[in-house]
C-alpha cells in the first residue's frame, strides 16, 4: 500500500457501508456525518503517521467506543431497529491489530485488547490474542494471570493449571504470579466445598466429579503434572440434548462412585489444602523467596476464612516464614493477626482473638530489635482498616484507637531520632 493518505482512505471506505445506515435511519444528520469522518479521518492519519505512540491507537478506541454507545442511544430513543453494534466492534478489533502489529512489546496495549475481547464476550479471539501476547512475552506475569484466572472463571481448572504451571516456568522473578495461582486453587476449594454443601450448585455440576479432577494432579517435588488427557466433556451453552427412547430397555449400569470411591474422593490431599501448600513450598525455591514474598502468600491465604483447610495453610506459611525470617517484621505482622483470620468482628469470638493478638503485638515489638519502625507501620495499617467498620463495638474500637495511638507516637518518635 502507498502513502499515508492512501492508507486512510482505504481505512475510511471500509466504514462507509454504516455512515450510509445512519443516514438512511436519520440516526445521525448530514452534518454529524460529515463531523464523523472528519474526525475518523483525523485519527487514521494520526495511527498510520510515522511515530505513532501506543496512547494514539488507545484514543481511537475509546472515540469509537463512544460514537457506538452513542449510536444505541439514539436508536433506542427514536426506537430504530436493525441498527448493531457488531460493525463497531469489528472496526475496533481492526483498531487493535494494527495497534499490537505496530507496538507488539507494549504490554498495556494487549491488555486493554483482551480486556475489550472479554466484555463483549468474544471468546475465541480472547483466547488467540492471549496467545499471541504470552508469545510475545513469555515473561509477564499479568498476562499468565489473565489467562490462568479466566480459563478458571470459565470452570475449566485443568486448562488454568496449565497456564500457570507454564507462567511460573518462566516467571520466576517476582512472587505475583505465584500468588495468584495460590489463590485460584483456593478460589476452587471454596467452590467445591459450597457444592458439597448444596450452595452455588449450576445444573448438570457434580461435587464428586469436580473433586475427582484433581486426582489428575500429582505433586512431586518441584513438579506439579497434570493429566495431559485432551478430552473435553463440557456442553455448550447451545447444545441440545435429547432424552434416549431405549433408556428404560438398556440394563443398569454400576454406579461410577461408590460408596469406598466417594470417602476415597472426600479424603483427597486436593481438597486438605495439599495443591496451595505446594505452590508455596516450590515457590520457597525461587529467586524471589523473602519475608515480603511470604506475607503476600499469607495475606491472600487469610481472605479465605470460609475454607475449611485454611488455617493449616496459613500456619504452614507463618511456620516457614519463622524458620526463614525469624526477626522480620513480616513474620511478626503475620504472626500478630494469625488469631483474627476468619474470624467476624460482630461474633464472640472476636474479642477474645482479638486479646491474643494484642498479647502477641506487646511479645513481638519487645523482641523486635531492628524492624521496630516497619513493624508499627503495619500494625498501624492493619488496625485502621478494622476501625474503618461501622459495626465494630465501641469498647473494642477504644482498644484499638489506643493501640494504634501509642503505635503512631511510636513511629512519630523514631523519625525524630533519625
Amino acid at each position: 500500500m502507498g502513502s499515508v493518505a492512501e492508507k486512510a482512505r482505504f481505512y475510511l471506505e471500509r466504514a462507509a457501508p454504516q455512515l450510509r445506515e445512519f443516514e438512511e435511519k436519520d440516526i445521525f444528520n448530514k452534518d454529524e456525518i460529515r463531523s464523523l469522518v472528519t474526525k475518523r479521518s483525523d485519527f487514521e492519519h494520526l495511527v498510520l503517521s510515522p511515530g505513532t505512540k501506543p496512547s494514539d491507537f488507545l484514543s481511537y478506541v475509546q472515540w469509537e467506543r463512544s460514537m457506538d454507545r452513542l449510536r444505541a442511544k439514539r436508536c433506542k430513543r427514536l426506537k430504530i431497529r436493525g441498527s448493531n453494534t457488531r460493525p463497531s466492534e469489528a472496526r475496533v478489533f481492526g483498531i487493535f491489530e494494527r495497534a499490537v502489529m505496530k507496538h507488539p512489546g507494549c504490554i498495556p496495549l494487549w491488555i486493554a485488547y483482551l480486556d475489550f475481547a472479554a466484555e463483549i464476550k468474544a471468546t475465541k479471539r480472547w483466547r488467540r490474542v492471549i496467545t499471541k501476547a504470552i508469545r510475545m512475552h513469555p515473561r509477564s506475569a499479568v498476562l499468565w494471570t489473565m489467562a490462568g484466572r479466566n480459563a478458571a472463571v470459565h470452570g475449566d481448572m485443568e486448562r488454568a493449571r496449565a497456564y500457570f504451571l507454564r507462567g511460573c516456568r518462566f516467571c520466576t522473578g517476582e512472587a505475583s504470579l505465584w500468588v495468584e495461582y495460590a489463590r485460584c486453587e483456593m478460589e476452587w476449594l471454596a467452590r467445591i466445598e459450597a457444592k458439597k454443601g448444596g450452595k452455588g450448585v449450576r445444573r448438570g455440576v457434580n461435587p464428586m466429579e469436580a473433586i475427582k479432577a484433581t486426582e489428575g494432579t500429582a505433586i512431586e517435588g518441584d513438579h506439579i503434572a497434570l493429566d495431559d488427557s485432551d478430552e473435553d466433556d463440557e456442553l455448550d451453552g447451545d447444545e441440545l440434548i435429547l432424552p434416549d427412547p431405549d433408556a428404560g430397555e438398556k440394563k443398569k449400569k454400576k454406579p461410577v462412585f461408590d460408596a469406598e470411591a466417594t470417602r476415597k474422593l472426600e479424603q483427597s490431599p486436593a481438597l486438605s489444602g495439599a495443591i496451595p501448600m505446594a505452590i508455596f513450598d516450590i515457590a520457597k525455591k525461587q529467586p524471589f523467596y523473602a519475608a515480603a514474598a511470604c506475607e503476600a502468600f499469607f495475606d491472600m491465604f487469610a481472605t479465605f476464612g470460609h475454607v475449611a483447610c485454611q488455617s493449616r495453610i496459613t500456619q504452614h506459611v507463618l511456620s516457614a516464614m519463622e524458620e526463614s525470617f525469624p526477626k522480620s517484621a513480616c513474620t511478626a505482622s503475620c504472626f500478630i493477626r494469625q488469631p483474627l483470620i476468619g474470624v467476624d468482628i460482630n461474633t464472640p469470638e472476636f474479642p477474645k482473638a482479638l486479646r491474643e493478638s494484642l498479647a502477641r503485638l506487646r511479645k513481638a515489638y519487645a523482641e523486635q530489635t531492628k524492624e521496630k519502625k516497619a513493624l508499627a507501620g503495619k500494625i498501624v495499617d492493619w488496625a485502621s482498616k478494622i476501625l474503618e467498620m461501622d459495626s465494630l463495638d465501641p469498647a473494642i474500637r477504644t482498644v484499638l484507637e489506643a493501640t494504634r495511638k501509642g503505635l503512631e507516637a511510636e513511629l512519630a518518635q523514631q523519625e525524630k531520632q533519625a
